[in-house]
């Protein structure tokens, strides 16, 4: 439900629109009437959907006429022909086809009006006259338009530098033309979108506590036939609930006839009073109003009992959730107080929005020049932060003044949400940290808008006091998790509902869904860019004092190409990144959420909740823009995501420490010029000299700009190498001395990832080896044994070997484990010539440490044993199609020695090769002595996620090139033949597989050709939508996928990634159900992926369990499952009359690959 009525508002489907609006109006005329004095801040100006001062220029493209030869006079900046800057261009061509796309809706609206009034045959004769008026309008020439329109773009020439050819834009003119539907379906993207962009403006009028606005906004909706049909009951609600919050004079505000009225019709429509309890969300003391507010009528109305909690039914999950094998939850070693302190201290930070921190680059002694340009930058940026002031106020002064015949600047309200400091210290963050070679355009604009929407959610979250309720919760629900409090037999999200139902009254911690639409986002971080570009300037003499003295921009806009797309860069001035580099400053800013946590993340309990405490986190990562999958979530009963919730909870909860003495041996490295062998980056100081160029760049050669270009793009890939592990070392340096916490949340396929982006146990080896639990445990009788072996596998040396002789190798070279603990800069580095020399480093000193302690079974380990699956893409293909050849090659039937895929194919190939030779074929010879492991391996590993064959013959040819002796006139030619062994090897070793690849690749074809996307849902109930579409080109390329998605599937992604991303979905189920049955087991489990960590201790628990539910994931019957899932979505029985695709589709979703006979009981892996 949502709010209104009495502050809070009722369901949609409790009040008809046409009720609320007629209540609205009489609230209207009840404050007209009344003498309550009301005060209005900052009027503010607003245009609906994007229609402001850009309104006259679609006039101009779309329907252009006479006055277009005579433009209105326009202040100064705001010519539209001419636009003075870069923003102006890009904001231009995007307001442009935004306005383009309404004006088709509002066309088609008029349209289906006109045929309307046809039908009921209007009395009046200005009916008539409109009617024919609007269809002239209609059926205006298209030549003609198209005519005008190459004439309007030929006239801004100069704008559109980089647009497309001009047949091009008369084409998409003619087409702009075409009255087109209005998105009739009320559940498509496109639908959702404009409501949300209409709802969240109506919140901020509620925010900022401006009722007048709201209503002019809403009223001006209202008008428009296309926007009516986007409001809802939640639009007429946060209008009431405005006047609720403006005028509590009123008391109830409404009379007693009317709330009788009210609660008349929801029992005449079949709802009870009590579904306001149970479905509206509240803030603040709202709940408390509407109970008072009830019992005027009925004053012996009790509250409900809130819900009894419901179990989950999966059949992989019935032992799991069963109360008889409930388990108490693992404690952590702190008592109640320590954890309350650490909550504090996370809510302090993420108050703060940022933290800065100290960089581990080393300070060395501040030169006299250091401390010149440290002054300087202090004295500029404090002239630019009274300039982008400035700035900012002129902007909202010119924006709250600029009135069009359609309504007010749609921006402004946005700019009022925050303190005008606050804006100004997120552009000037943004200045602080961009690099020298520059940021794409869009992604500042992104970064921008979501700085100003991250505070907007705080700030609510305070206003609304949700967060003085979680904090009451959190203090309770760290009883479950302290080591001084008595065993409780939840799980965290189970012990979080209970808390919040005993909680009673208070504001609702769901907050209702207040998200801005990711087009709004970027106009707003647009909006900011351009301020930040004008304002902040540099004297030109700044380090030279013998040139004039002018300001110029510090930032500046250039175009570059990625592949074919032409894409916006902003890059900083050379003079600025010069006496930024001269300043070495020492502090580093991030926003709270890169941080880990120092507590332990808040349980998800719903898609909308959880993880941090105040940041906002979404369940399920997904492409900016898209809004499918979260509303998939929403759909999904809540029942069938507590095993996705419960898992993310359980890696979540696990708490992490810093391994001191190895981060700061990387420490040592990272400053004393970095060591590329061992993934340290270098300096840019260390980067190699520029080439020589002619002082005219004209007269360069090919080869010379060639060279030059090369070193531009090293120095690039040096400093964003270099800044990653800066920040990564910078973060593990500042946690340290404390314990912490990574919450998790989703990909659109179920991958599980961490929240904070640069340090986590996801990053590469230098990250991973610094990361210790902070749990220990002993090693217990094979403990020690599990370290030895599990340190051969980071070095990579003995794959192809058993268990026991991987253990009997580290015995044999325990001289060499305890030199490399012992002396890891100045012995015989052992440990530096491995495949994962740091976390290799990490397990010698903690052997060391183990094996020379008086008990090594008794010694305490922080230590995580990694366990990595076998080409796991493959033994799911192989599991599910029970491919008993297959099975053996990928180890999942027993076997001695482990088996080894990649060289298995590469025999295969080798045996392919012979034959070729022996026949005569030249590159099967020329190829002899150079098939192995490593040359196919990468394409084996990628073939079960959908690498095509020219993706494999790239690998090929990488993998060949860096063998020396190899000729390098045959690349191109070994390559593509080694691929075609590859597929045809694979294809005879896993038949079963290339089946099931097949009927998914050709399933997802059809549904795409019938214009639907690919859904499925998990064995665990995790729904899942790919959300591939086509995309129009644009004039500017970095707002393709922001402006122009079509609603159509892209039916060539659709289908090339359904197989692999069907198989992630089935890894990720698999993992969710590991961690959660080492849960019940009192077990430490992390995942990365396929990767599964644990104590030395549990290594033999863990890898029974991973067998245990890989063997029941696949006795489940998933494809037969998948099929009757789709044939229900996608071909719903009872229609009799089916046109010829449905009839194939259906054949074709019917038709499940046949199996083999190995039963899910053999698959012991």
């Amino acid at each position: 439900g949502s709010q209104g009525v009495y502050g809070v508002s009722l369901s949609q489907s409790c009040l008809p629109p046409a009720l609320l609006w007629h209540l609205l109006k009489a609230r209207v005329k009840q404050l007209q009437a009344s003498n309550v004095p009301e005060m209005t801040v900052n009027k503010v100006d607003l245009a609906p959907l994007g229609n402001d001062k850009y309104q006259d220029l679609l006039e101009k493209v779309v329907a252009p006429g006479p006055a277009e030869e005579q433009p209105t006079p326009r202040g100064r900046g705001e010519s539209l022909a001419w636009p003075r800057n870069w923003v102006e261009k890009s904001k231009k061509e995007m307001y442009i086809r935004q306005l383009k796309v309404e004006r088709k809706l509002s066309l088609a609206a008029s349209q289906l009006a006109l045929e309307g009034q046809a039908k009921a045959k209007p009395k009046r004769k200005d009916k008539a006259k409109a009617k024919a008026k609007a269809q002239n309008r209609l059926k205006r020439p298209k030549a003609k338009v198209a005519a005008a329109q190459s004439q309007s773009h030929a006239g801004s020439h100069d704008v559109y530098a980089h647009s497309k050819p001009r047949v091009v834009a008369v084409k998409e003119a003619a087409k702009a033309q075409r009255p087109q539907r209005a998105p009739k379906n009320k559940d498509s993207s496109q639908h959702k979108v404009l409501q949300q962009t209409i709802q969240s403006n109506l919140e901020c009028f509620l925010f900022l506590q401006q009722p007048e606005e709201a209503e002019r906004f809403l009223l001006l909706c209202h008008r428009s036939p296309v926007k009516r049909r986007l409001l809802n009951a939640n639009a007429y609600n946060i209008v009431m609930r405005i006047w609720a919050r403006k005028v509590p004079s009123c008391g109830l505000l409404l009379s007693y006839l009317l709330l009788f009225r009210c609660i008349q019709q929801l029992k005449n429509d079949g709802f009870h009073v009590d579904e306001l309890f149970q479905k509206c969300l509240f803030e603040e003391d709202e709940k408390e109003k509407v109970l008072r507010a009830i019992r005027i009528v009925q004053p012996n109305y009790q509250l409900p009992p809130p819900p009894s909690p419901q179990t989950c039914k999966s059949s992989l999950l019935r032992d799991f959730y069963s109360k008889e094998k409930m388990v108490s939850y693992p404690k952590l070693d702190f008592s109640v107080q320590e954890l309350q302190e650490r909550f504090q201290q996370q809510l302090e930070m993420e108050l703060n929005n940022t933290i800065t921190i100290e960089s581990v680059e080393s300070t060395k002694p501040l030169t006299p020049q250091a401390i010149k340009a440290r002054k300087l930058l202090a004295t500029l940026r404090s002239r630019w932060h009274d300039s982008i002031l400035q700035a900012l106020k002129k902007s909202k002064h010119s924006m709250s003044k600029l009135k069009t015949a359609s309504g007010y600047n749609i921006l402004y309200p946005y700019l009022c949400l925050l303190p005008d400091e606050e804006y100004v210290s997120i552009m000037l963050q943004i200045l602080n940290t961009l690099s020298p070679q520059g940021e794409s355009l869009a992604v500042l604009a992104r970064e921008l808008g979501l700085k100003v929407y991250n505070r907007y959610i705080t700030q609510r979250k305070l206003r609304s006091r949700q967060l003085e309720k979680v904090q009451e919760v959190y203090e309770d629900y760290i009883h479950l998790l302290a080591k001084d409090s008595q065993p409780d037999e939840y799980l965290p999200r189970e012990y979080w509902e209970k808390l919040v139902a005993e909680a009673g009254f208070g504001p609702s911690l769901n907050l209702k869904d207040c998200s801005w639409p990711y087009m709004l986002i970027m106009r707003l971080g647009m909006h900011m860019l351009e301020l930040l570009v004008h304002a902040v300037k540099v004297p030109r003499n700044a380090l030279n004092p013998h040139l004039e003295h002018k300001l110029i921009p510090v930032l500046y806009h250039i175009y570059s190409f990625r592949s074919s797309w032409q894409v916006g860069l902003i890059k900083p001035h050379p003079i600025f990144s010069q006496i930024v580099s001269e300043a070495a400053e020492t502090l580093l800013t991030f926003n709270s959420s890169a941080m880990p946590m120092l507590c332990p993340p808040v349980p998800w309990t719903s898609p909308h909740f959880g993880a941090f405490v105040l940041n906002d986190t979404k369940l399920m990562r997904f492409v900016d823009g898209a809004i499918q999958h979260q509303l998939l979530l929403e759909q999904c009963p809540a029942v069938n995501l507590h095993p996705v919730l419960d898992a993310l909870n359980q890696l979540g909860n696990c708490a992490w420490k810093i391994n001191q003495p190895v981060l700061d041996i990387i420490i040592s490295i990272f400053n004393d010029k970095g060591n590329e062998k061992l993934d340290i980056p270098p300096p840019i100081s260390e980067a190699p000299r520029p080439p020589a160029t002619p002082s005219n760049s004209s007269t360069m050669s090919k080869s010379q700009k060639h060279e030059l270009l090369l070193y531009k793009k090293k120095t690039a890939e040096m400093h964003s190498l270099r800044m990653d592990a800066l920040y990564k070392l910078s973060i593990a340096n500042y946690v340290r001395d404390k314990v912490f916490w990574f919450p998790h949340n989703m990909d659109f396929r179920g991958r599980t990832y961490p929240c904070p982006p640069y340090f986590n146990h996801l990053g590469n080896d230098v990250t991973r080896a610094i990361l210790l639990f902070a749990e220990g445990k002993p090693l217990g009788p094979k403990g020690l044994d599990w370290l030895k072996i599990h340190l051969i596998n980071l070095t990579g040396l003995k794959k192809k070997n058993a268990l026991q002789e991987r253990l009997e190798y580290a015995n044999e070279i325990m001289e060499e484990i305890l030199d490399s603990a012992d002396h890891p800069l100045t012995g015989r580095k052992w440990w530096m010539n491995t495949d994962e020399p740091w976390q290799a480093l990490a397990c010698c000193m903690e052997i060391a440490k183990a094996s020379r302690s008086p008990d090594p079974a008794a010694y305490i380990s922080h230590f995580p044993v990694h366990q990595d699956g076998s080409c796991n893409g493959l033994q799911h293909y192989a599991a599910l199609g029970r491919d008993l050849i297959g099975a053996v090659s990928v180890n999942l039937m027993p076997c001695d020695v482990p088996q080894d895929v990649y060289s298995a194919v590469a025999q295969q190939v080798e045996e392919f090769r012979k034959k070729d030779a022996e026949q005569g074929v030249k590159i099967a010879q020329v190829l002899q002595g150079f098939i192995s492991r490593k040359v196919v391996k990468q394409t084996v590993m990628t073939v079960v996620y959908g690498v095509t064959r020219y993706g494999g013959r790239l690998q090929m040819e990488k993998r060949l090139k860096e063998i020396d002796e190899f000729p390098e006139e045959y690349l191109w030619e070994a390559s593509h033949y080694l691929v075609k062994q590859v597929f045809s090897g694979i294809k005879e070793m896993f038949s079963a597989t290339r089946d099931i690849q097949n009927w998914l690749t050709e399933s997802a074809k059809l549904i795409a050709q019938s214009g639907q996307t690919v859904e499925w849902v998990t064995p665990l109930g995790l729904p899942i939508v790919q959300p591939y579409y086509r995309s129009k080109s644009t004039v500017v390329s970095i707002w393709q996928s922001v402006t122009e998605k079509l609603q159509k599937p892209d039916t060539v992604k659709q289908k090339n990634a359904f197989p692999p991303n069907f198989i992630h979905s089935l890894d990720s189920t698999h993992m969710m159900l590991t961690a959660l049955h080492c849960l019940r087991q009192g077990m430490t489990f992390v995942s990365v992926h396929d990767c599964y960590w644990t104590h030395a201790l549990t290594v033999d628990i863990m890898n029974q369990i991973c067998r245990q539910q890989f063997v029941a994931l696949h006795s489940e019957k998933i494809l037969q499952d998948l099929s009757n899932f789709m044939l229900e979505k996608y071909c719903r029985p009872g229609s009799e009359a089916r046109a010829p695709w449905q009839k194939k589709l259906m054949e074709q979703l019917s038709n499940v690959p046949k199996t083999g006979r190995s039963t899910g009981q053999e698959l012991q892996s």
